[in-house]
């Protein structure tokens, strides 16, 4: 199996634009997929996380926007994303303005030469997602390794943000 491998965490300046993301491909699909629901009133049966085209409700593949888990420790942050079939030279990890940035593209082909036939499949799609994260972080210590299809990316909590926590007792009514 694969080696545990390091990938660069980029922290860049905060830029003046806010982050949104424009798609207004997925904005036409839900519409008609709304028209199909109020049209049909139920009588086509579909998957919940599937539209009438087939495609996941957040892009074109399953896999386009993986899960991501995100835990907060004593210490900081910890994000984890299943990113099967990749390798750490395709993910990208930035840290700019709060928002942690997760980047990845997979590209796969395949070629098959028989007698009777000859196939050649090309697949590709990338993914990307963003997490704002809260204040009090050690921008300059972020981590991101990759393991075996997960990636992990470890955010610590500045010496200020550990401090500030205080514990507060329940006292009985």
């Amino acid at each position: 199996m694969a080696e545990a491998g390091k990938v660069p965490v980029k922290t860049e300046k905060a830029s003046a634009a806010p982050l949104q993301v424009f798609r207004p491909f997925e904005n036409l699909r839900r519409e008609i997929d709304r028209l199909f629901e109020d049209f049909g009133g139920g009588l086509w049966p579909r998957s919940p996380r599937r539209s009438f085209f087939g495609m996941a409700p957040s892009g074109d593949l399953e896999w386009a926007v993986p899960a991501v888990d995100f835990v907060e420790t004593d210490k900081g942050y910890e994000v984890t994303a299943e990113l099967p079939g990749l390798d750490e030279k395709n993910i990208e990890v930035k840290f700019a303005d709060g928002v942690l940035t997760l980047r990845g593209e997979k590209q796969e082909e395949k070629e098959e030469k028989k007698k009777d036939y000859y196939l050649n499949e090309r697949s590709y799609g990338s993914f990307h997602r963003a997490l704002q994260l809260p204040g009090g972080i050690d921008e300059d210590k972020i981590e991101a390794t990759f393991k075996k299809g997960v990636l992990k990316v470890t955010v610590p909590k500045s010496a200020e943000a550990q401090k500030a926590e205080k514990k507060i007792a329940v006292k009985a009514a």
